[in-house]
């Protein structure tokens, strides 16, 4: 393994070039009416599934792309801003986003800086460093992100898609694309789960655990944790460790969940076969994962624990929560009651398209799953109803055939895809074998639009591979005359 990271990114400059990565580009241009250049691809956001899905293209040999995020440079996805768990839940060996070469992945990286001693000690991947990993990626690989670019909406124009853009970074205030890809993260077929008990609680009093939480500001208070998942965990940790007087993570179900079940199956198999596998089997391993719930990691959970101050309770779901004087009041399940100073919501994320601001307007055209599969009694389950029903390419469909026919062009690489697709499209597993799939389903796509120009390119080609002056021409021998007797040299 390289032994610096200069070392290890000449390392990767080469094994591209004995990949021949990035090809030609061989899309053929599109154009507006009026000379508007059209981008083959946007996609929005930059964090891991965005650098990876545009590694992917580029490597396809689509090349006439652009990467649109929100955030400031460094500061795209969760790592650095409401993530704040201490260490990845991935074991630190997984692949991830390397795509198949071995000088992309984070082992690689790691060593070249602090040996293969530390990578033996290192048990996870610290939460900051992955964030540094990352950028790293983005810079070797020259991943044009364009930074603090907000995409408003996405609408169909023609045979395009215009995105209507916002923000500082922003080059133009409208783009043309012939497909989008929605590398939009956790939320990105959805928002954030509030629960309607906080609907009359003042801001000051409250947070979801995606929210800035300025945690030195409730040292020496109570706080209530809605939650016993990762998330919820994580920040109640945050609190304990600022100083707070006590944390109280509150659980609706009455024991704590204690096994990831999906990795009981993981596997490329799974990964491989899951998108394949009948609408039944799909949401009865969905459905079986979400009743189960994945538990908060060991070491996070560890991390609450150890602090006295620290109490988990369950069976303990909020009825109401109501502003008393400075403090809220939170009825509980079976009559109980609770005073804290603050509340955070450790509730995660909805799959919502309808709260997706740059589908406005057509969101409700998309189909979902509870309109393509109707369980059996008691496998309902209301929120994997409200999952996008996808495409084998990550494409939205139309909920009626012909309503919306450009949804076909905007690709779901997010959490939303999870229950059509498997875990392909955010989580560390599985990400380069998604990209993989999603470029190749555009370049298929591409190719197939434009035949008839590829039929000509066919016609027109006329690079010789033979000069001429390769063979001599030579007579054949008139033999047919002869006996067979003297042609075989017998007299």
């Amino acid at each position: 393994m390289a032994t610096s990271l200069s070392e290890l990114e000449q390392r990767v400059r080469d094994d591209l070039a004995c990949l021949c990565v990035p090809p030609a580009n061989w899309v053929v241009p599109s154009e507006a009416p009026g000379g508007e250049p059209v981008h083959d691809v946007i996609i929005i956001g930059g964090g891991m599934c965005g650098l990876v899905a545009s590694f992917a293209l580029r490597s396809a040999g689509i090349r006439n792309f652009r990467i649109l995020d929100k955030a400031p440079k460094g500061l795209e996805g969760p790592w650095l801003t409401y993530a704040r768990m201490e260490t990845l839940r991935s074991p630190k060996q997984l692949t991830g986003p390397a795509y198949g070469m071995a000088s992309l992945t984070f082992r690689a990286w790691f060593v070249a800086q602090f040996g293969h001693a530390a990578w033996e000690a290192l048990d996870k991947i610290p939460r900051p460093m992955w964030a540094d990993y990352l950028r790293w990626y983005r810079d070797v690989l020259d991943l044009p992100v364009e930074n603090e670019v907000e995409v408003l909406r996405i609408l169909p124009e023609g045979d395009f898609l215009r995105l209507d853009l916002a923000g500082q970074g922003r080059r133009e205030d409208k783009v043309l694309a012939r497909r989008v890809i929605m590398a939009t993260g956790r939320d990105g077929t959805g928002r954030a789960n509030i629960p309607s008990f906080v609907d009359g609680l003042p801001r000051s009093h409250w947070a979801h655990s995606a929210d800035p939480i300025d945690f030195t500001a409730l040292k020496g208070k109570r706080v209530v944790v809605v939650g016993v998942g990762a998330s919820a965990v994580d920040n109640a940790a945050e609190a304990l460790e600022a100083g707070v007087a006590e944390v109280r993570l509150l659980a609706r179900r009455k024991t704590m969940p204690t096994i990831n079940k999906l990795m009981g199956i993981g596997s490329f198999g799974f990964t491989a076969a899951y998108s394949d596998l009948s609408d039944a089997w799909r949401w009865r391993i969905m459905h079986y994962s979400f009743l189960t719930q994945t538990p908060a990691p060991r070491g996070s959970t560890l991390r609450v624990s150890r602090h006295e101050n620290a109490y988990f309770h369950f069976g303990a779901g909020v009825e109401k929560a109501r502003l008393h004087g400075d403090e809220v009041v939170l009825d509980l399940s079976e009559g109980r009651r609770l005073a804290t100073d603050f509340i955070i919501l450790g509730t995660g994320f909805l799959v919502e398209p309808l709260a997706r601001t740059e589908l406005a307007g057509y969101a409700d055209r998309i189909a979902l799953w509870r309109d393509r599969y109707e369980p059996p009694d008691g496998l309902e389950q209301q929120q994997l109803g409200n999952f996008p029903y996808l495409g084998d390419d990550f494409s939205f469909l139309e909920r009626n055939a012909g309503e919306a026919p450009w949804l076909l062009r905007i690709h779901c690489f997010n959490y939303g895809a999870s229950v059509s697709l498997g875990k392909t499209s955010g989580d560390i597993p599985g990400i380069s074998e998604g990209a993989a799939w999603l470029a190749r389903a555009i370049a298929a796509k591409f190719y197939g639009e434009d035949i008839e120009e590829h039929w000509r390119r066919l016609l027109a080609y006329a690079t010789p591979e033979l000069k001429g002056d390769e063979w001599r021409i030579s007579d054949v021998p008139d033999e047919a005359a002869e006996e067979p007797a003297k042609r075989r040299g017998l007299r």
